[in-house]
């Protein structure tokens, strides 16, 4: 057995388990006691920069009391874990032990803001173990080309690092983080703008940043949509090029474009020229590698007239993404008309809360009042997830039986907005927005 004593790297890190295909990388972190032969013990909170391989970031380790006698991390403050490892999916699966004295609740979320695990409840004294498949991406598509990434906003978000990193909020008591390499699962790849991003900071959210939570160890997202995209700027910035060399037969590209598609002037502008010839090309291009495409109409803009009424305004482009996908028989998740209804459900002044509204102060960094009527904050992304579920469900996608925690959604029936927690991440809680 090879020992560990703190936090010194062995020179067979990482661990490797031999397949009939492939080696399989499993990482075991373990707190004063080893749980398996391949752990890693962590006797105290080192930061990742102490070695370049695994640790606390962003100063979080202050916020991490490692009980060697009890073999336990523990924490009632936010903290983040990350580990480096190469681009592909993982399942991570976190062992909990219960408090001796009351129950707790766990949050997870993964690179920039992925809700992974929401409130997970450890009663007293059980032993609770949960798990789930982050997709870490990089910017190689082949050797000497790459995603044109914008610069420096992308260059700083946690999506495009070489690492996996984890934030974990609420309380938490561990015994045990795993991480393996998978290889297998099938992938949803969502091509799309700030509408379906993984947003940075706060209080910006989007619905690619919720829908991970909802899923099994069976499936996994791989969220590729950056802000300011139109369908032209996806393929120029070679993004669905990437996609195309890693996906597989199996995998699934939800397609949602519009609202920037709909500022291009060129000679093909417009909704029935080169948005519609576009949207073929990403259908037809992800057809031919065996993939299921999925088109997703743009969520509507909050925009109320005088009189109460919400208006439409992102012109033919929502109808044309209907009528491409009733032309090549493509499954259509509606989000346009499901964000309508959502938003005239809430009323003029009560779809504010779905969106990224707060009075000056709200937030750290924030002298200003915020006015968005495009971006959501964390509640309405959470809903319009939900939206997309509901549409997996209803076009009968195979991936509907991955789905877990959910049952239906209706968009005249929404949660409450008031039973709606997120704790802020706080690496990024006095930041800059993700723009359009």
């Amino acid at each position: 057995m090879i020992k560990f004593y703190n936090i010194v790297i062995s020179l067979v890190w990482p661990f490797c388990v031999s397949t009939l295909s492939a080696q399989i990388l499993q990482y075991e972190f373990s707190f004063g006691k080893a749980f398996s032969d391949r752990s890693v013990i962590l006797k105290t909170a080192e930061p990742y920069e102490a070695n370049g391989q695994y640790g606390f970031e962003f100063g979080s380790e202050e916020n991490v009391e490692i009980r060697e006698g009890s073999h336990i991390l523990f924490s009632n403050k936010p903290f983040y874990f990350s580990v480096n490892v190469p681009e592909g999916n993982y399942k991570v699966s976190i062992g909990y032990q219960g408090l001796s004295d009351s129950e707790f609740n766990s949050t997870v979320r993964s690179e920039s803001r992925r809700l992974q695990l929401e409130q997970v409840n450890v009663p007293r004294h059980k032993e609770v173990q949960r798990s789930f498949i982050v997709n870490r991406k990089d910017a190689r598509i082949r050797e000497g080309e790459y995603v044109r990434l914008k610069k420096p906003r992308e260059l700083e978000k946690l999506d495009w690092d070489d690492k996996l990193t984890l934030e974990f909020q609420h309380t938490n008591n561990i015994r045990y983080i795993r991480v393996e390499q998978v290889q297998e699962v099938p992938t949803i790849f969502l091509a799309g703008n700030s509408t379906v991003v993984n947003q940075e900071h706060e209080p910006w959210a989007s619905w690619g940043q919720m829908i991970p939570r909802f899923f099994d160890t069976q499936m996994t997202v791989a969220n590729h949509a950056e802000s300011g995209l139109a369908l032209s700027s996806f393929l120029t910035s070679k993004r669905l090029d990437k996609i195309l060399t890693i996906a597989k037969p199996g995998d699934y590209l939800f397609i949602e474009f519009g609202h920037n598609d709909q500022k291009e002037k060129d000679e093909k502008e417009g909704a029935y020229r080169g948005y519609t010839e576009r949207l073929r090309y990403f259908v037809e291009a992800f057809r031919a590698i065996g993939g299921t495409p999925v088109i997703v109409t743009s969520t509507a803009r909050r925009s109320f007239n005088a009189n109460g009424q919400l208006q439409y305004t992102l012109a033919d482009y929502p109808n044309a993404a209907r009528k491409v996908a009733q032309e090549l028989q493509v499954p259509l998740i509606d989000l346009n008309k499901m964000t309508r209804t959502f938003y005239e459900t809430l009323g003029v002044e009560g779809s504010k809360q779905a969106f990224v509204h707060y009075a000056a102060n709200t937030f750290p960094e924030q002298p200003e009042s915020l006015q968005d009527n495009t971006h959501f904050n964390t509640y309405g992304a959470y809903q319009i997830a939900k939206m997309v579920l509901q549409g997996i469900i209803d076009n009968r996608l195979d991936i509907r039986k991955h789905i877990i925690d959910f049952k239906s959604y209706k968009s005249t029936k929404p949660d409450a907005h008031e039973d709606w927690e997120w704790p802020l991440s706080v690496k990024n809680s006095d930041r800059k927005p993700d723009g359009n």
